[in-house]
């Protein structure tokens, strides 16, 4: 009989521990069977990824795979949260974020999210699509401003922004320490954007009488976004924000704040994306390396950095926009286990538009549910611990790092941003992650892969865009190369009444054709171009006639390679006997006369469809 121990549980006691070389050779055997000769270490590689910043990720993590002491929760390195209790107290603080110029719609919208779960709110004041300052109090008319803080986005207003919200917090009789909130004020941020030198005589003045009088408002955002926004990837993002926090240190220590005071008067704001193991990393890692900067600075116990995650606006596609719910999803979900302090889901329709009551209701409804359906902040940093999180916490970490001392040394911020150096930094980021995306190693779904051509668009009121400024860093988006094609997909259909036309032919039954055949569907639509696949199958005898009859212009093989090399040629020559003016066939390249061009898994997505719009004249 088994003697089970004092707590009545002998879970894996009776079986025996495992070794590592054990997996391996599991491993091994399953990538023989795919035709993988590897052994040992290299079978373990061959399942590793490589993602941004050159980081691995492996397929399995355990003990061995140490990473730093994260400490305790609100104890430096504060990687494991600012405050010992996490959210648990109360969750995140749920901050909406608001672009709209007319001040009654703006206040009828920021009620209707703080009577809905809204805790906070972000509004652009001023600029080409704020409200103007003069329009502030009417938009802040019924907001109590001891319990709602407000974030202020003013950019090159900040100064007449500020002195507005202090106006009418006065006026409506709130106390000094009472009132709440962050000026948002941000000159590098605002250097990276415009292309100009940072000034930081405002924030500086503002920092000052904030300590000095507003102990529960801050005047400084050390803003990451726009770094992300320029296609920057998480680390080169985390070693801007470390660059321009020992900027701003440095510039508010020289006006007569203590390292202390000057700390607490930062709040910095970091990106959220559908990569939720990275964005958990990322926000630990800033976490951890803040810590760093404080104690280097002598001000240890005031490194405990306050945290506003953002959900990425370079996800957001413009096509299918109802996959953003679930990436913002995701995003959310990063930024609450991260540990950030407040979240900012953007609306689903953030990026054809302002967004309407709907969109706003699912975007602070995905905190809400987050929070009091899944319970998500009631565990206190729910990642620590994990082999996974920890280590790729610290590889981030490292690799930030890199980044903020190779800014350092080239001056700092303020010179790496006046040099070209940062934007010619996140420039080679970009290019190389398009690169990636037109290939379709990174898809997009709705955009690059399963792309609705009959999709109704989503239309909303434009919002103003700020053009790039000369020398400023640019907005990129993920789907925007493919947007491109899908535009000029678009406009050939306003013009001509139908869309740009592929002929699938495909060879012999089903079960050989139908893989490539999806393939090559998903892959044409992806550029707005319509395949046509009418018969099921076809032969030489009879492609000639379905392609005629399908009113396209162009074909493409679609089978298995056995089938491939007993009909193609003589498929392919029937279609260009029929007036095929190109012939794809879906599969590896190889040698089949009368192909012109193979699409394939890894395949130049973006450079085949344009050329093909290019040759059916589809401007």
């Amino acid at each position: 009989m088994t003697v089970l121990p004092a707590d009545g549980l002998s879970l894996a006691a009776e079986f025996p521990a495992p070794a590592h070389e054990q997996w391996q050779r599991l491993v091994e055997g399953v990538l023989r069977k795919s035709g993988k000769e590897v052994a040992g270490t290299a079978a373990e590689e061959a399942l590793s990824t490589t993602v941004e910043d050159g980081l691995i990720t492996r397929p399995l993590y355990t003990s061995r795979d140490g990473a730093p002491d994260a400490g305790y929760p609100g104890f430096a390195p504060f990687t494991r949260g600012g405050t010992a209790e996490g959210n648990a107290a109360g969750g995140w603080d749920v901050r909406q974020r608001h672009t709209l110029a007319d001040p009654a719609r703006l206040n009828e919208a920021v009620l209707a999210d703080l009577e809905n779960g809204v805790t906070s709110l972000w509004l652009t004041v001023g600029g080409s699509g704020g409200v103007p300052v003069s329009g502030l109090a009417r938009a802040l008319d019924g907001v109590l401003l001891d319990l709602a803080p407000v974030v202020l986005d003013a950019g090159s207003e900040l100064d007449a922004a500020a002195t507005e919200l202090l106006r009418i917090a006065a006026e409506r009789g709130v106390d000094a320490p009472a009132l709440r909130g962050n000026l948002g004020a941000d000159p590098f941020a605002l250097a990276a954007r415009d292309g100009t030198a940072p000034d930081s005589s405002d924030a500086v003045r503002w920092a000052l009488r904030c300590a000095r009088e507003f102990p529960g408002l801050r005047a400084l955002t050390v803003d990451a976004l726009p770094y992300h926004e320029a296609g920057g990837s998480a680390a080169e993002e985390l070693g801007a924000s470390l660059a321009t926090g020992v900027a701003v240190l440095r510039d508010l220590t020289e006006a007569g704040l203590t390292v202390e005071q000057a700390c607490g008067q930062l709040e910095f704001r970091y990106a959220a994306t559908a990569d939720q193991f990275l964005t958990i990393a990322k926000l630990r890692a800033a976490r951890r390396l803040w810590s760093r900067v404080a104690e280097v600075c002598g001000a240890a116990g005031a490194g405990a950095q306050r945290q506003h995650a953002v959900t990425s606006p370079v996800m957001m596609t413009r096509r299918d926009p109802w996959v953003n719910m679930l990436r913002t999803t995701l995003a959310c979900l990063g930024a609450g286990v991260g540990g950030a302090g407040s979240v900012t889901v953007l609306p689903f329709d953030h990026a054809l538009g302002l967004p309407d009551a709907f969109a706003r209701r699912i975007a602070r409804n995905t905190s809400t549910i987050l929070l009091e359906e899944s319970h998500l902040a009631q565990v206190i940093d729910p990642a620590g611990g994990s082999w996974y999180v920890e280590r790729l916490t610290a590889e981030l970490a490292d690799a930030a790092w890199s980044f903020f001392q190779e800014i350092e040394r080239s001056g700092g911020q303020a010179a790496a941003l006046r040099s070209g150096m940062i934007r010619e930094r996140l420039a080679a980021t970009w290019a190389a992650r398009s690169k990636d995306l037109a290939r379709r190693k990174e898809p997009i779904t709705g955009v690059s892969e399963f792309p609705l051509l009959a999709e109704r668009p989503v239309e909303r009121e434009a919002a103003p865009v700020d053009p790039v400024a000369p020398g400023g860093l640019p907005r990129v988006r993920r789907d925007e190369a493919f947007e491109a094609l899908r535009a000029r997909s678009d406009a050939h259909l306003a013009a001509t009444g139908q869309r740009p036309k592929v002929f699938l032919a495909a060879l012999g039954p089903a079960a050989a054709h139908t893989a490539r055949a999806s393939f090559a569907a998903n892959l044409f639509r992806a550029g707005g171009i319509e395949p046509v696949h009418d018969p099921v199958s076809v032969d030489a005898a009879t492609a000639g006639g379905a392609f005629s009859a399908s009113g396209a212009t162009v074909a493409c093989l679609c089978s298995s390679d056995a089938l491939y090399a007993e009909q193609a040629a003589a498929v392919a020559g029937a279609l260009r006997s029929a007036g095929a003016q190109r012939v794809f066939l879906a599969g590896r390249p190889g040698e089949h006369a009368g192909v012109d061009e193979y699409v394939f898994a890894g395949s130049d997505v973006v450079a085949v469809l344009s050329s093909l719009l290019d040759r059916m004249d589809v401007a």
